[in-house]
């Protein structure tokens, strides 16, 4: 093959492998079901379990919603309005006020201790807030069952 073939053979097939990587990106889909009775996130990604994390849910007088939503926004740095101020990294808004999100009460995870967010190990809570901003909120789903 003549050098004029290669120059003109190269950008085509990096751009196939470009198209190819973007087009894997954009089918990926995250979706972080909870089971309430469990205290567990259940981590999904394209349909495949990828983590299971200790969760807080709504202790008694409070509710945690169950349903399907897909995330509302994101806020990397939020403070709850309604709860003292309280701190509620990497926000995963699913529902109104509710979301899922890191704690600092990590003694508490696995059982219900929350107003009705779904408490999260800051790592964990980082982790699944970034797949999100990557897949984007239209292909992410939280799924919350009893």
């Amino acid at each position: 093959m003549s050098i004029c073939k290669h120059v003109l053979v190269a950008p085509l097939m990096i751009g196939v492998l470009l198209a190819n990587t973007v087009a894997g990106q954009a089918a990926q889909r995250v979706t972080a079901t909870i089971d309430l009775s469990e205290q567990r996130l259940y981590l999904y990604v394209d349909g495949r379990l990828r983590s299971k994390w200790a969760v807080s849910t709504a202790r008694k007088g409070y509710r945690t919603p169950t349903g399907s939503w897909r995330p509302t926004r994101l806020e990397r740095d939020w403070h709850s309005r309604k709860y003292n101020w309280a701190p509620m990294p990497y926000s995963v808004f699913f529902y109104g006020g509710y979301a899922i999100h890191g704690t600092t009460d990590l003694k508490r995870l696995g059982r219900p201790a929350s107003h009705g967010c779904i408490r999260l190990h800051p790592k964990h809570a980082a982790h699944l807030f970034n797949l999100v901003r990557q897949v984007g909120r239209r292909n992410a789903r939280v799924i919350i069952r009893k």
